[in-house]
């Protein structure tokens, strides 16, 4: 041992035995059906029928978690544990449960031998649990699932978590990814002084499924310039011998937690005011290590081929069955466990105890440490309303008035995370209080910055949503704000979210975390000046495929009706809340006491837009959408004028799931709710804000679907004016009144005159929008004239 080695003989003696334990509980969860602690020599029938899971980056997931451990109980440390490597189960799996957390939280799993067996049997077995860190793994806070996301993850865990450290490891397969390429700026972001550390921990093992890994083939020079270059302090630890890397890996992390030390104590003390460079760990290792070397003649151990499963086939090809034996025993099981099937008494020494354990850490189970938002009375934001549709407003800035002082409520739990787009969505209010974060180098010209504001903006949006789940599912509380077509960029992050949640809800130990709620303003209907490829209501879509439990679309009218769900978005749980509202002017429809009514019950008759008296109407106009909203009620003024004795009823739509069956949705309508609104008989049109598609997956069910004509977004779009938008995609209100007479069916050839009118009356706007450049004044300044 040299002289300066920071592991005596006996730690790292010990270290090894912890690490040789999880890599048996590791490898036998993939292959083992019975004898858990091979008492017996192993036979084909103690395998299991499919072999699933995946070997190669677990032995270093296990080594990074013992070394970390040994920090924990040295230093008292408070850390969390994201495995970035997508399939590192195993490793998530067998730590927990050599810690006793597994136990505890699944009793019928008890830390003894029989307890090994169901640990082996139910990993990637039908009815068990998944080969990947998955929300039923004690301790996560990322499922390895979708590779991208876990530095994003860690630093939302670190932000206003000054006593937290986030040990992070990412696999060098995922550092090749757009998502965590961004994640490296997020040190940019860390105010050493109010939030927690992360230890990104790069593990390098030189391959992915079946390609070289690129940061695993450049020089070292490079790649040390590299994460110099990302603003880090890296240090390497290299190589295949496990005394010499456990002495290289306990000095490297010593180094660290030093620095990370010296820089929150230099911060928080005002004695170090410039920003500084974290640390991080370069590990390079063997993929598979300590698993076989070569099966078949061909190398494995360092290869693509230790992926997934090293050695197949095992119940039938017996050279491969004594191989695994070889291989289990290898690790001397017989020394690490005692005559019951329990860690013997050293081994549990070396775990950590209580919530200091990573797998039983709070912060990994957020709702735990919830609190729940200090939230303003939403009411006092209220404009005011004397006549419907006379006064406009921009709904969003009323909402940022809000945000404004929920933020001044709750300094320490709640944040906005958006790519550059907080001002440009009409939220600046909010900074009259808060800044947006940035520990970088600052300008005199620049507005807003600080180490410890309560906006994050980066021009990524996957490292938003990363940085948001990440701070929800630690126990905290946020808003994603996003231009409405870039919302997709996420699609496959939001899909995970809603997995993770649709997971945890069937978890009684892990207890409700605030919703993610996003709001997509900038949208489709008003990005005329920034064209096509700025208009895409899309994500809405999306959504709907998810379950019916987690997910929640709202898409409120005006100002009054937009305050009132963000409140209740704000205060709700374990949903995915997606709120559409415009920022430019908009008509006021509701008082704030009718719009509360209505988005209570989410979906209602406008009485006094409609004109059929409560009686049986001749056609049910319905909207959901701020501009929809418009167009129908424009359509209504224009039906008043032509066709007076048309009896019209207007149905306005805030939350989408309302049109959804009872049964299908915890929101949806009963049929005969349903019935009641939109009758069985008549025609409904319906002007809808994102794709027609979407209401009639809704409503294919429902009494009178045939009747239902929804006009939407067609992809039709250029770079043109509002009223124009409207115009390419037929939901203007001239096209609406067209609507009407085709479907109403006494009303048929005897009002041709008008319809002509109307079409004529789209053809004179178009003319004048391309002769002047704006919309004309009859529809840029209608109001309701009633």
């Amino acid at each position: 041992m040299a002289k300066n080695a920071p592991l005596s003989k006996q730690e790292a003696r010990l270290i090894d035995a912890y690490w040789a334990a999880t890599n048996y509980l590791s490898a036998a969860q993939i292959y083992l059906l019975a004898n858990p602690l091979l008492r017996e020599p192993l036979r084909p029938e103690h395998i299991k029928p499919r072999l699933l899971g995946h070997w190669g980056t677990t032995p270093g997931l296990n080594f990074c978690y013992a070394h970390l451990n040994r920090l924990i109980q040295a230093r008292d440390l408070d850390m969390i544990y994201i495995m970035g490597p997508g399939h590192g189960g195993p490793a998530a799996v067998a730590n927990a449960w050599l810690e006793g957390t597994y136990s505890e939280v699944y009793p019928e799993v008890p830390q003894d031998e029989t307890g090994m067996q169901r640990l082996f049997r139910q990993f990637s077995f039908p009815g068990g649990v998944p080969s990947h860190v998955a929300p039923e793994t004690p301790g996560s806070i990322h499922e390895g699932g979708e590779l991208g996301y876990s530095l994003a993850h860690a630093f939302g865990a670190a932000f206003d978590n000054p006593d937290l450290t986030v040990a992070c490891i990412v696999g060098d397969g995922e550092a090749e990814t757009g998502p965590l390429a961004a994640s490296w700026h997020a040190n940019k972001f860390l105010d050493p002084v109010n939030d927690g550390a992360v230890l990104p921990i790069l593990h390098l093992n030189g391959y992915k499924i079946a390609n070289p890994a690129v940061l695993a083939r450049i020089p070292e020079e490079e790649l040390v310039q590299l994460f110099d270059g990302y603003g880090y302090n890296p240090y390497l630890v290299t190589g295949d011998d496990p005394a010499k890397m456990h002495q290289g890996m306990a000095a490297a992390l010593d180094r660290a937690f030093d620095e990370i030390a010296a820089i929150q104590h230099g911060a928080r003390t005002g004695k170090v005011h410039e920003r500084r460079r974290w640390p991080m760990i370069i590990l390079r290792t063997p993929k598979g290590w300590t698993g076989p070397q070569e099966v078949d003649g061909v190398p494995v151990e360092g290869t693509w081929r230790a992926h997934q499963v090293p050695l197949a086939g095992v119940r039938d090809n017996p050279e491969h069955l004594a191989q695994l034996e070889t291989w289990l025993r290898s690790y001397r099981p017989e020394r690490l466990f005692d005559d019951e099937g329990r860690p013997t008494a050293e081994l549990r020494a070396m775990a950590p105890t209580g919530d200091r354990r990573m797998s039983a850490n709070p912060h990994a189970n957020g709702g735990l440490l919830l609190r729940p938002l200090v939230l303003p009375d939403f009411r006092g934001y209220a404009v005011p309303v004397d006549k419907p549709g006379t006064t406009s407003t921009e709904p969003t800035r009323r909402l940022g008035a809000f945000l404004r002082d929920v933020i001044t409520a709750n300094p320490d739990n709640f944040r906005i995370m958006g790519p550059d787009e907080t001002a440009s969505n009409r939220l600046g209010d909010v900074f009259e209080v808060t800044d947006r974060v940035f520990t970088g180098e600052r300008h005199e010209s620049d507005e807003h910055l600080a180490a410890n504001g309560r906006v994050m903006e980066i021009l990524s949006e996957h490292l938003c949503q990363g940085w948001l789940e990440g701070y929800l599912l630690t126990g905290r509380h946020g808003l994603f704000n996003s231009y409405e077509a870039f919302i997709h960029i996420v699609d496959s992050m939001f899909n995970q979210h809603a997995k993770w949640l649709k997971v945890t809800r069937h978890l009684p130990w892990r207890r409700p975390i605030a919703s993610l709620n996003y709001l997509l303003s900038s949208h489709v209907w008003r990005q005329d000046h920034n064209g096509f490829t700025h208009q895409d209501p899309g994500f809405l879509d999306v959504v709907m495929n998810k379950k019916a439990e987690i997910v929640r679309v709202y898409l409120p009218p005006d100002a009054n009706t937009l305050l009132s769900v963000g409140d209740h978005c704000l205060r709700s749980r374990d949903h995915i809340n997606v709120v559409v509202a415009g920022k430019q002017p908009a008509l006021n429809w509701l008082p704030m006491d009718a719009a509360v009514l209505h988005c209570t019950r989410g979906i209602g008759i406008w009485e006094w837009a409609s004109t059929d008296g409560g009686a049986d109407p001749d056609v049910v106009l319905a909207c959901a959408g701020d501009i929809p909203t418009l167009e129908t009620l424009a359509a209504v003024d224009l039906l008043r004028q032509h066709l007076p004795d048309l009896r019209v009823r207007v149905v306005n739509v805030i939350d989408l799931m309302r049109l959804q069956p009872a049964g299908e949705h915890p929101n949806g309508l009963t049929e005969p709710e349903y019935d009641a609104l939109f009758t069985t008989d008549k025609p409904v049109i319906f002007a809808f804000h994102g794709y027609p598609y979407l209401i009639h997956r809704l409503t294919y069910r429902r009494n009178g679907h045939h009747n239902l004509h929804v006009r939407g977004y067609k992809e039709e779009g250029t770079t043109t004016t509002p009223f124009d938008m409207v115009m390419l995609n037929d939901l203007d209100r001239y096209h609406l009144v067209m609507d009407v007479i085709d479907r109403v069916p006494h009303l048929g050839g005897r009002v041709a005159h008008l319809r002509q009118r109307m079409a004529d009356q789209r053809l004179a706007l178009r003319a004048y929008t391309r002769e002047h450049g704006e919309d004309a004044p009859e529809v840029r300044d209608w109001t309701w004239p009633y």
